[in-house]
């Protein structure tokens, strides 16, 4: 049910029901950020300015902090919903956030959604929220906001976190903070799509712990690109172990996390690893939005700054473009002969100290191709030193916006060498004032990949634990074989020797029934006559056989992988195979199903993508045939989603004609 939440957001009158010093706080913190509408305390110990009932207050409540026992937080919403209220924080914990579930906690919770009803309700375990725009805040703590025009919306799951991130100094506008409790009744992409209503939200920032359901995601993905605001994502959960330890590497590849980065990739929203980057990335989306390109351009009076600029983009999707002839005879002329002219620029000191000079060079650098230019100045410490020459350098990077309009960012080399003041005096110039070029760089690439979000159409497998069972590799790869991969030609028995005179020389040996034949030495290539077969098949711990024909003419080997993944659907993991998989780690993660346009771009993402395009004088791989199979997967995959664990292709050797399935493990209930 999708529940109206304007007025819980934006309430013209608050309700703090309960005493104490949190009911207090809550109080105290509307009146600091100057809220001009009602706070109306109830309690019923009564009190000068206190209603003893809900029923007492003159008009139902636009917004309500419920900072009462667990057991009254539910009768208290009940009535809150009888009164038809515009929603609730419901601040007491000991629901199902941390329960069975069949605990007296989770039958409390199911109870409080029951009283509920249409009223839309934040938590339980909750925070609550600040709206900084209005100054209205259900939040009962301090904080480091203050009322802005226009800002960010960030949505945590972790209160201590949306304090800590409250009390950031770094000139982010930040327009509502939200912690988002247990989430019970509304989800966190139930509060996005809300709060992207609202005309003064500039672009959202969510910190996940899990994703839930899925439709919504979606739904909010969409709207935030209808609406030309973008959404950056700090999900965390990279190092957890979401799955249980299998037999198959692509388990071990893909990990739990992968599930989260091919929905987050699917959605359009790139992901953040750091509370640093993640505001920093935030700051550059409330200036500029998303930036069209990866093209960058970087100016620093110093050649050490201007080497540590480009390695610190090296391992990112970052490009600083070669100077064009416009720029190439403008900067000429603003610095002379002396400067050795690139990008990265070192424009040396010459210029410093001279503010029209200054503007007149980093205005040349300024070309419109560049989605951003990032301007490297390191202030002093105001406290031992004198910043008044880095006025010059202020007055000049704000100029440069001003008179090209193009993207500009102040960067700081270390997040301290950037004072608040400066911060805020640029923000309102337009310029974005970025800390740490660590940071800075992450920022540019994160607003360089918001993307439109793909349909997810996702196949969620059962949550249900049933027993598995492994197919015979022969069994897996006939199975497989139905829908269209292509296989070698084999034949499973006890006498191998035999087998492979049917077959033809050469073959490959396989013991049965062993899931890492490599490791086990159940495996034989390049057999070519029955005493070679008979010989390799003595040395096996194994009696029963699978004899292949030998596939020659490899150009590359991969991996097709496909897990089962209930919090996010089906991973398929696509990556460099063979017996190296798990040390070369090159993979790339898609949700299934995805599209051969997508599994292209996964594939040519890949290291050892060069391998499939030809390396030095060898023909390339059959990129159709290679999507071809990984297509068969995907189509066996949502033919038995229901019974269906893993499946794993390993390696698939791919040849300038073929894509064939050396080996193959199907997992199912």
């Amino acid at each position: 049910m999708k529940r109206e939440l304007s007025r819980l957001f934006r309430p013209q009158r608050i309700a703090v029901i309960g005493g104490g010093a949190w009911g207090n706080l809550v109080v105290e913190q509307c009146r600091k950020m100057g809220f001009d509408g009602d706070v109306w305390r109830v309690n019923p110990k009564g009190g000068e300015g206190v209603f003893k009932t809900l029923q007492d207050l003159p008009e139902a409540p636009d917004a309500s902090f419920v900072g009462i026992n667990r057991f009254a937080t539910i009768d208290v919403v009940r009535e809150l919903s009888e009164m038809k209220a515009g929603g609730a924080v419901c601040f007491a914990s000991g629901f199902s956030e941390a329960a069975a579930e069949d605990s007296e906690s989770t039958r409390l919770q199911d109870r409080l959604l029951d009283a509920a009803g249409d009223v839309p309700i934040l938590g339980p375990n909750c925070y609550g929220y600040i709206n900084a725009l209005d100054g209205a805040l259900l939040w009962p703590d301090q904080h480091g906001c203050t009322r802005v025009d226009s800002g960010v919306a960030i949505l945590t799951q972790s209160s201590n976190i949306g304090i800590n991130l409250t009390m950031q100094s770094r000139g982010l506008p930040i327009a509502y903070m939200v912690a988002c409790g247990n989430m019970a009744q509304t989800t966190q992409a139930d509060i996005a799509s809300a709060l992207l209503d609202d005309t003064r939200v500039t672009a959202i920032g969510l910190h996940i712990e899990g994703f839930g359901d899925l439709p919504g995601w979606e739904s909010l993905a969409r709207k935030a690109h209808r609406l030309g605001k973008p959404i950056v994502a700090l999900k965390v959960g990279k190092s957890t172990e979401a799955q249980a330890a299998t037999i198959s590497h692509t388990a071990s590849l893909a990990g739990g996390d992968a599930g989260a980065n091919a929905l987050l990739a699917r959605l359009g929203i790139p992901r953040v690893h750091s509370l640093t980057t993640f505001l920093e990335t935030l700051k550059l989306l409330h200036l500029t939005g998303p930036i069209a390109s990866n093209r960058i351009g970087s100016i620093s009076c110093s050649g050490g700054e201007a080497s540590l600029a480009a390695d610190t983009a090296h391992n990112l999707d970052l490009i600083f473009p070669p100077l064009s002839a416009a720029q190439t005879t403008a900067l000429s002329a603003a610095l002379g002969p002396m400067v050795a002219l690139a990008n990265p620029l070192d424009y040396h000191t010459y210029i410093w100290r001279d503010e029209a000079a200054m503007t007149a060079a980093w205005s040349a650098m300024a070309d419109p191709n560049l989605a951003l230019l990032m301007i490297i100045l390191d202030y002093p410490r105001s406290d031992r030193c004198d910043p008044i020459d880095w006025e010059f350098a202020t007055n000049a990077a704000l100029n440069v916006r001003a008179n090209t309009g193009i993207n500009v960012a102040v960067v700081a080399t270390l997040p301290e060498l950037l004072p608040e003041n400066i911060c805020t005096r640029l923000m309102k110039g337009g310029v974005v004032p970025l800390m740490g070029l660590t940071e800075a760089m992450e920022a540019a690439e994160t607003a360089s990949k918001i993307g439109k979000p793909s349909p997810l159409d996702l196949c969620i497998p059962s949550m249900k634990a049933n027993d598995q069972t492994t197919l015979s590799e022969a069994s897996a790869k006939a199975a497989l074989g139905a829908f269209g991969l292509d296989t070698p030609k084999s034949e499973a028995g006890s006498n191998p020797a035999e087998i492979a005179e049917r077959i033809g020389f050469p073959v490959v040996l396989k013991g049965e029934g062993i899931a890492h034949k490599t490791e086990a030495n159940a495996v034989a290539l390049n057999l070519m006559t029955p005493a070679e077969v008979q010989g390799a098949a003595g040395q096996m711990p194994v009696k029963s056989f699978l004899v292949e024909e030998m596939v020659t003419g490899g150009v590359a080997e991969l991996i097709i992988g496909v897990t089962k993944d209930p919090a996010h659907g089906f991973v398929l993991t696509l990556g460099a195979g063979g017996i190296l998989t798990e040390i070369l780690k090159d993979t790339a993660s898609l949700l299934v199903p995805s599209d051969r346009a997508d599994i292209q771009t996964a594939l040519m993402s890949l290291n050892s993508a060069a391998l499939l395009n030809g390396y030095r004088g060898k023909p390339a791989a059959n990129l159709d045939a290679i999507l071809d199979a990984v297509d068969a997967v995907q189509s066996y995959v949502l033919e038995n989603s229901d019974t269906l664990s893993e499946v794993e292709i390993n390696p698939l050797i791919c040849t300038p004609e073929r894509a064939i399935a050396a080996d193959a493990l199907i997992r199912k209930a």
